[in-house]
């Protein structure tokens, strides 16, 4: 395999560009802002953006965080996490809150994480995949009468059937009533729940017992939350 090499000024420029994506994502309407508009945009924007920044979840209310949302985390209708609204000027107070998907021709009302096996989503009973039902609310089956709406028989592996979970958005203050880790303040859009590289893994293997903040407790100890990189958090995330 030939080797590429670059210069550092190549490098640097590699990562600012990377920087750029995850700060400005599309709101600069496909076109690279100047770097006049590119501090103009990050003065106006960030501190409102961490500020109000949503944490999003999977699981059974009252239990573990099974899945912690980033922003490639694919939605019921496909699109990923990035692609819905995820910034408020002001948070709304009404709960569940709804993050309807911004992609145009997308009927999806709010994002839904739907668990996968191995690289594949889960089926629904009536054997039927995901994107074989209406994204719209009810789900219902575009293969077959008999379906009423998308549930899948799955078990999570934290014991509970995928008809016990939910998908949650909540603010930091409404994280931290519930014990659970919170980070530090980033300037990257559409986050979600990640907060380390624990986040990465399914609930049950992190271990992060509603209540107890332990993983990030022995994250702190070790390190990993002090010094860990979002960006190479986010090169791994799924």
């Amino acid at each position: 395999m030939d080797k590429i090499w670059l210069e550092n000024s190549a490098l640097k420029a590699v990562d600012d560009y990377w920087e750029y994506t995850r700060i400005v994502g599309d709101d600069d309407g496909g076109k690279l802002f100047t770097p006049e508009q590119y501090e103009e945009y990050k003065r106006r924007v960030l501190p409102q953006r961490m500020k109000n920044r949503l944490y999003v979840s999977f699981g059974v209310p009252g239990g573990i965080d099974c899945k912690l949302i980033g922003p490639e985390t694919q939605c019921f209708c496909s699109h990923r996490y990035k692609q819905h609204k995820t910034e408020w000027e002001v948070v709304p107070s009404e709960r569940p809150l709804a993050l309807p998907c911004q992609v145009r021709g997308c009927h999806c009302p709010a994002y839904q994480y739907i668990p996968k096996l191995g690289s594949n989503p889960v089926r629904c009973r009536c054997k039927h995949l995901p994107w074989d039902h209406s994204e719209g609310t009810g789900h219902l089956c575009k293969m077959c009468s008999s379906c009423s709406g998308f549930q899948s028989p799955y078990t999570c592996g934290c014991g509970q059937p995928a008809s016990a979970h939910q998908t949650i958005a909540e603010t930091k203050e409404e994280r931290e009533v519930r014990g659970q880790p919170v980070g530090r303040n980033v300037p990257y859009a559409a986050m979600g729940g990640l907060t380390g590289f624990s986040s990465l893994l399914d609930g049950y293997l992190a271990l992060e017992a509603s209540g107890s903040g332990e993983q990030e407790k022995r994250e702190t100890e070790k390190g990993l939350l002090l010094n860990w990189e979002p960006q190479e958090l986010l090169n791994s995330e799924q």
